[in-house]
């Protein structure tokens, strides 16, 4: 040590020791007690409460006001734009009332908030509690009594069945080939009665309701005109709204990664995108309040418990290890099969936060919803099916309240969602990396073997695919194209469905399939069911209920292979319904959206 340098800790420990600190009362600590008193102490709203209450409505008449200005104008703009500019050849999207897009979609949006405004504000507070309890209640009950007797439950499904068989006759009656999509359905509901872990527990009622709702979803969005322009519309939002995520990375990573769509720079970033703002629609309880609404209504039409319909209901939109959090608190309280029913709610669908990745590699927005929606009652009859139910729920209606978002704020939330996303990003990444070189490894030794016999076209993913074949014949593809389509199933069975949809995509673009056999495969491989979903699920589940862990390990197995026939389930039903030249125009705009790049480089 230097002289300099010793003279000043010398003087340094001088100072601190003669320095004087006095004992006054502002350096005291606050007790707890005026801590809670200083806490409890309000603003001036909280002491005037007619005061908030007047600030309140005002701002709310405000908001009315710019509201019904914005619209007045906007209306009269639209009139503007009809009389003058609008003729045969123009393309300007205010011309005619168009619900998708321009001022049709204002006097949508408009009418479903107000609406919706009337009801929770006006008829329910005044109204509805009163119906409810005086009429619909007491009718309810008399109609759950009626239809629950055996004779007025088989007329029920006998009638049901009618329906569907002259639903079908005259959808197929000019391709009979179509027909080759019902073998899939029966021989999984024949394989689920075999199989069933308890055959005398299995509730039919929840069963036929659960598959009669998937077909009927799938006429909805499929093939009823109007259904399916509403899911087509439904669909290029959300492309356009995971679109913007783009700005994001090529903001980060540059145009060059972004451009040449480089996976891990172009796709995954929209992740981040997603899972921030869906962090913020939760904090908000948005989405707990719609994903408890859906599940109200499955656990109406089926009969399933509380919790097992919210999850399904919440994987529409979630993935697989996010829509168990929002009954978290109960999971160490289900039963058995109520556990195998929210894996197989998993495996059976898809998360919203990776639909852009799907999207980038030419698959169908609208399929791809459909798809989820579908699924919903579907991994609930089908789940029940080969594991139904042989014990008491511990859980009911009025005893489950879903879990709140841990964020202090809406910057919190956003946050928070952005960085929770990346343990996902990640996970994808590493999965697919591993994935892939472990099958590629694989094709090279059975190609090896292959050599040594003269057979050099055979590998792995070769034989594993020509298991395939039958199963997306009875799924109803055409025999041209089954070699092909196995190929496809077996890529997301054994790798994931990343691999998958950009090899669908390049089958697409080359125009080596039909267009059906495409939006086949496209809801046969929508879902999680793939190895290393298999391990993430269990890990998810058993950190959120370790005393759990057995029973989880003990189903996850069964509700891999039963996710996985739920999707199947489903491209058979959408085998009867798509249309050849309906699918050939879907995907003619969807390439030509994406400019024909949808090969993706790893």
């Amino acid at each position: 040590m230097s002289e300099d340098s010793s003279k000043g800790a010398i003087n340094n420990g001088y100072e601190l020791d003669h320095l004087e600190i006095h004992d006054s009362e502002e350096f005291k600590e606050l007790p707890l007690e005026n801590i809670k008193e200083v806490s409890k102490k309000g603003g001036y709203f909280d002491d005037n409460p007619k005061v908030a209450r007047l600030v309140r409505i005002s701002l709310y008449i405000l908001l009315h006001l710019v509201v019904v200005g914005y619209f007045s104008y906007a209306t009269y703009h639209y009139h503007d734009i009809s009389n003058y500019e609008c003729t045969w050849s123009s393309t300007n999207k205010l011309c005619g009332i168009n619900f998708c897009t321009g001022y049709g979609m204002l006097l949508l949006l408009l009418g479903f908030i107000y609406i919706g405004l009337f009801y929770f504000y006006i008829f329910k507070p005044f109204v509805g509690h009163s119906l409810h309890r005086n009429f619909i209640r007491p009718w309810s009950k008399k109609w759950h009594r009626i239809t629950r007797t055996k004779i007025v439950s088989l007329s029920t499904i006998a009638v049901l069945l009618a329906l569907l068989a002259i639903f079908v006759y005259f959808e197929t009656r000019d391709d009979p080939q179509k027909l080759a999509s019902l073998v899939a359905p029966c021989f999984f509901i024949l394989c689920g009665y075999v199989f069933s872990t308890k055959r005398s527990a299995i509730k039919w009622r929840i069963v036929i309701t659960g598959i009669t709702c998937q077909f009927l979803l799938g006429i909805f969005c499929i093939r009823w005109e109007v259904g399916r322009k509403i899911f087509e519309c439904l669909g290029n939002k959300v492309a356009t709204f995971l679109g913007y995520a783009t700005d994001g990375a090529v903001f980060v990573f540059g145009d060059f990664l972004v451009e040449n769509n480089v996976f891990a720079f172009a796709v995954l970033p929209v992740i981040f995108f997603f899972s921030f703002f869906i962090s913020i629609l939760y904090y908000m309880g948005t989405m707990q309040w719609v994903v408890i609404k859906l599940g109200w209504i499955l656990q109406s039409l089926l009969g399933t418990t509380v919790c097992e319909s919210v999850t399904a209901a919440a994987n529409i939109f979630l993935g697989m290890s996010e829509s168990p959090l929002l009954i978290r608190p109960y999971i160490n309280k289900l039963t058995k099969s109520e556990i195998h029913s929210i894996m197989v709610s998993g495996f059976a669908t898809v998360s919203g936060s990776v639909l852009a990745a799907y999207l980038s590699f030419g698959a169908s927005a609208a399929h791809l919803i459909s798809s989820s929606v579908m699924a919903a009652p579907a991994t609930l009859a089908i789940s029940k099916l080969y594991m139904p139910e042989t014990e008491v729920s511990q859980t009911s209606s009025d005893s489950i309240a879903l879990e709140k978002s841990q964020d202090s704020s809406i910057l919190d939330a956003a946050a928070s969602g952005a960085t929770n996303a990346v343990p996902i990003v990640l996970g994808i990444i590493a999965n697919i990396v591993a994935f892939v070189a472990f099958i590629t490894f694989l094709n090279g030794v059975v190609n090896w073997f292959g050599f040594l016999v003269g057979l050099d076209q055979i590998d792995f993913e070769w034989i594993f695919s020509k298991l395939f074949i039958p199963l997306v014949w009875a799924m109803g593809v055409p025999w041209e194209d089954c070699d092909i389509i196995a190929k496809v199933v077996a890529t997301k069975t054994i790798i994931n469905e990343f691999v998958a949809y950009e090899r669908l995509g390049q089958y697409i673009e080359n125009d080596d399939i039909t267009a059906r056999s495409a939006g086949i495969a496209t809801f046969a491989i929508c879902g999680f069911a793939n190895p290393s979903s298999l391990g993430i699920l269990i890990g998810s589940l058993s950190a959120m209920a370790p005393h759990r862990r057995s029973t989880i390990t003990a189903v996850a197995f069964r509700a891999f292979v039963v996710g996985s026939i739920v999707c199947f389930i489903s491209a058979s039903f959408a085998g009867i319904l798509i249309q050849e030249a309906d699918e050939r125009a879907n995907y003619s705009r969807i390439f030509q959206k994406l400019g024909r790049r949808n090969a993706t480089q790893f």
